[in-house]
């Protein structure tokens, strides 16, 4: 048995925190001893751990100010290794390893293209970001990007390829597969004549959801079909004008931030991400251990390698409302023969899978 650290900002309801999560509940599985070391004990995933995980509250009211219960941590507890998330916290959990000179290994994890994610920044403060990560990152043991898309913008950024590995999301859990065959309270997914196309992810510009609802409106001309976005996010108020302002307020609905995403898609016709970037695209691989058909726009980084190059989905170019359009009609008319083939791919990003990949670099 190891002692694994796995740090984060928050237990937020976002895609990364769920990543950490699914993490910690696979070493603790193997039977390694695991803490969840977290700035402040908030966030929608707060009642999702398990008592196999020991949760350590920083309680700083804001990542900086963290750093010195980090150094103490690390120098009170020693672990192994410990993994961290998003760039921000990355370069905490470097930095507290150097300040406090123990053997811990620090792994930290990109799970954003980073030059994509500082192009589309609305501050300085993220767009300065790309500049700084080579001399931070080269500074930790191991640099996991989750997509190789991630990975060779890392290269381009000045990260040591030498440092960097490729581990995809664990996604396909225990507990997601439970999901899959829990029954949803949502009226829309009961026996219904109507089917239901959703987009999960959280309400920001970067999921570009104005694209799907915008494309959702013209499919709905030539074919009976609902809307379903789940997620909560800045972009709600501007979402909700246009859903008005084009009519369809009795056939979409934002039913905000949902734990048990499986129960939903195990019941939907078809699964949209309409992404301008992306780090890896959980939700696709959640859709596809669903058996459920997805369309996804083509960005940096991730959608194409799960997909396999449209071999297990239909991707289009970015902000291309008539190419999504077509893919979206094409899918619902022509679904997939096969949808067992789907599940089966969903596999190859099962967390039994993942967890002994990362345990081979935090415990070499």
């Amino acid at each position: 048995m190891s002692r694994l650290a796995l740090f984060m900002t928050d237990l937020a309801g976002g895609g990364a925190e769920r990543v950490m999560i699914n993490l910690a509940e696979g070493f603790a599985a193997r039977g390694d001893s695991v803490d969840l070391v977290v700035v402040k004990s908030t966030g929608a995933y707060l009642d999702a751990l398990s008592a196999s995980i020991t949760l350590v509250d920083l309680s700083a009211s804001r990542l900086s100010l963290a750093l010195p219960g980090l150094v103490g941590y690390l120098r009170r507890i020693r672990p192994a290794a410990m993994i961290s998330a998003m760039n921000d916290a990355n370069i905490i959990a470097i930095l507290a390893a150097c300040i406090a000179r123990v053997p811990t290994r620090i792994v930290v994890t990109e799970h954003c293209n980073p030059t994509e994610e500082a192009r589309h920044a609305a501050t300085f403060k993220r767009r300065l970001v790309p500049r700084i990560l080579g001399f931070f990152y080269n500074r930790a043991s191991r640099v996991v990007a989750v997509s190789k898309g991630v990975e060779s913008d890392l290269h381009r950024l000045g990260v040591d390829p030498k440092k960097t590995v490729t581990i995809y999301n664990p996604i396909v859990t225990p507990a997601f597969r439970r999901q899959l065959l829990s029954p949803s309270d949502h009226p829309w997914l009961q026996v219904s004549a109507v089917p239901v196309m959703m987009g999960i992810g959280r309400l920001h510009p970067q999921k570009h959801f104005e694209l799907l609802i915008r494309s959702y409106a013209e499919v709905r001309r030539t074919h009976p079909i609902r809307l379903m976005i789940l997620g909560e996010g800045e972009d709600r108020p501007k979402l909700e004008r246009l859903i008005n302002a084009l009519g369809l307020k009795d056939s979409v609905v934002l039913p905000g931030f949902v734990e048990q995403t499986g129960s939903y898609l195990a019941r939907a016709a078809l699964l949209v991400l309409s992404s301008n970037y992306e780090g890896f695209g959980n939700v696709l691989v959640e859709a596809l251990a669903a058996g459920v058909p997805v369309v996804a726009t083509d960005c940096p980084s991730g959608p194409s390698e799960i997909l396999t190059d449209s071999r297990y989905g239909q991707l289009v170019p970015l902000n291309d409302l008539e190419a999504m359009t077509a893919a979206i009609l094409d899918r619902l008319s022509h679904p997939p023969a096969d949808r067992a083939a789907l599940k089966q791919h969903a596999e190859n990003f099962a967390l039994e899978r993942v967890i002994e990949q990362y345990a081979r670099i935090c415990f070499e």
